[in-house]
């Protein structure tokens, strides 16, 4: 059990954004490829775990001094290092197997996952600002990731969109950090000393806002429309606004962001608006034959 938790399996539906692409190319139900990229998931989140190991091996001072950290495997003395260190090289090497197996240039984009994750393990992570911007690089990096799977191509707007919204939730991450510091004194992370709580809420303000401006030109792109055969999209960013005003009620009132994926697990409200927004969107993209059917 101490092994599985090493892997951190809960964050693998992080990995769901290699499905994105395909969604939006309204070829969801071709089950070829949905084969290839439940194959590529897998492979994906091998290799990621990989790098959650290197990093907990990293970390484990640090992450005895974390009131929540403190309970991960390594931490805690659950699983010793040597043996993490062995389960490291079976996770990369199956992982790297699989994607060899999905599409050699699969790999290629997955290598670029791992090296920049790597690098971010052994060090940039220290490093403010560069820090959450690598994190929010394995985003976007996993959607291309999805597009090449696929073989599908990979709307600008959605590489964009991805992006910032990763940056968005990282930032919220790093500023429960900051929050942490000022109540007990200690540094969660090296990189927490270029932050403090004036910027991060500035940071999060200011991405919101870019995040809803460019979701609504997304859906309003002549591009877009012609390729959906609808200017009907622009209904779905009552979601996206809706989830993120959650977002930062979490952050600002309950001052709760520790982790994104927990609050994807647990919140209610905001995964009732994924919901919402992948059934608009499944309803705009695959059910109607005619498209005037919303006119």
């Amino acid at each position: 059990m101490q092994y599985l938790k090493l892997l951190r399996p809960h964050h693998w539906v992080k990995n769901l954004f290699l499905f994105i692409p395909l969604f939006f190319a309204g070829e969801l139900f071709y089950l070829s490829t949905i084969e290839t990229l439940l194959a590529a998931f897998l492979a994906f989140s091998l290799v990621a775990s990989s790098i959650y190991i290197i990093n907990d091996y990293k970390d484990i001072e640090a992450d005895r001094k974390h009131p929540v950290k403190c309970k991960r495997p390594l931490a805690s003395g659950a699983v010793s290092p040597a043996a993490a260190l062995v389960f490291f090289v079976i996770c990369l090497v199956i992982g790297i197997g699989l994607a060899w197996y999905v599409r050699p240039k699969f790999l290629f984009v997955v290598s670029i996952y791992f090296v920049l994750n790597l690098f971010y393990s052994l060090g940039l992570k220290n490093i403010s600002i560069l820090d959450i911007i690598i994190l929010s690089m394995g985003f976007v990096l996993r959607i291309k990731a999805g597009g090449i799977a696929s073989n599908t191509a990979v709307s600008s707007w959605l590489m964009v969109m991805v992006f910032l919204l990763a940056l968005f939730m990282a930032v919220a991450k790093r500023r429960d950090d900051v929050l942490i510091k000022e109540a007990s004194g200690t540094e969660m992370r090296k990189a927490s000393k270029g932050y403090n709580m004036d910027f991060m809420n500035v940071m999060l303000a200011l991405l919101s806002a870019v995040i809803i401006v460019c979701y609504l030109m997304y859906t309003l792109d002549p591009t877009t429309i012609g390729r959906f055969g609808t200017h009907r999209l622009y209904y779905t960013t009552l979601f996206v606004i809706a989830g993120l005003l959650r977002y930062l009620q979490i952050t600002y009132v309950e001052n709760n962001t520790g982790s994104p994926t927990k609050i994807l697990y647990k919140d209610r409200f905001i995964q009732l608006t994924i919901a919402l927004w992948i059934l608009s969107f499944y309803v705009i993209i695959y059910l109607p034959a005619n498209k005037s059917f919303f006119n």
